[in-house]
């Protein structure tokens, strides 16, 4: 029997996601803020699907403006486009789709967007517009954007490259990377080091149940069970 090229993800992805799925934005971002100094969260985003999680390894295509002088030049079109993205193992993978400086354009909607379902991708992640939110919702995978367009965006930018580094709202996104986004933001994770922080943001989320018992217990100890130590 042939192997679907669309299969689940590897055991190994999917204890990754079972563990993502207990986690939340603000312990990734903790954990990883132990490691590295700069910035790879993302705020002020809207979905249409609230209150799922998005998770997953990022394959990029960077949006570009609408030139007719340079649309001869180089043949590009979201289809193809998403296919080198996503390679021969799309299942389990984030689509992250670039704006480049035009964050209330739509970059698609559930028409185009319906690939992202029927190839097995965990969701979407832009910094730019989608459009069609009621039938987003009706897919499986978790969606998150600046807002909801009604208008296509086509006239002003259109997809030029895939597996290239992009930038989300100041945020380096390299293939690979991992992806994380709920209810309050998202956070890049480098794809090199997504199971130390996965762990690390488990030691978060044990250390914070620790405080919040001795808290508890703090008017009947004078505030000495959390004195000198660091709560967040």
């Amino acid at each position: 029997m042939s192997q679907n090229p669309y299969s689940a993800p590897t055991s190994t992805a999917g204890m990754r996601c079972a563990q993502a799925q207990q986690l939340g934005c603000a312990d990734l971002v903790d954990a990883l803020g132990r490691r590295h100094r700069h910035r790879a969260h993302i705020l002020g985003l809207k979905s249409p699907t609230p209150g799922r999680i998005l998770f997953g390894p990022a394959a990029t295509i960077a949006y570009f403006p609408s030139c007719a002088a340079r649309s001869g030049v180089t043949v590009s079109n979201f289809r193809s486009l998403f296919r080198e993205a996503v390679g021969d193992e799309p299942g389990g993978k984030v689509l992250v789709l670039g704006a480049n400086g035009y964050p209330d354009v739509s970059v698609g909607g559930g028409t185009k967007l319906g690939r992202v379902h029927h190839y097995g991708l965990a969701g979407v992640l832009t910094d730019g517009r989608l459009r069609d939110f009621a039938e987003l919702r009706s897919y499986d995978f978790a969606a998150y954007c600046a807002g909801e367009a009604v208008e296509a965006g086509g006239a002003l930018i259109t997809p030029r490259h895939s597996n290239v580094p992009v930038v989300l709202h100041g945020v380096g996104i390299m293939p690979g990377d991992y992806v994380f986004a709920d209810g309050s933001g998202a956070v890049v994770i480098p794809g090199t080091e997504i199971d130390e922080i996965l762990c690390g943001a488990v030691e978060v989320k044990r250390e914070d149940a620790e405080f919040r018992k001795q808290i508890a217990q703090e008017r009947d100890t004078a505030g000495d069970s959390t004195r000198g130590r660091l709560e967040r």
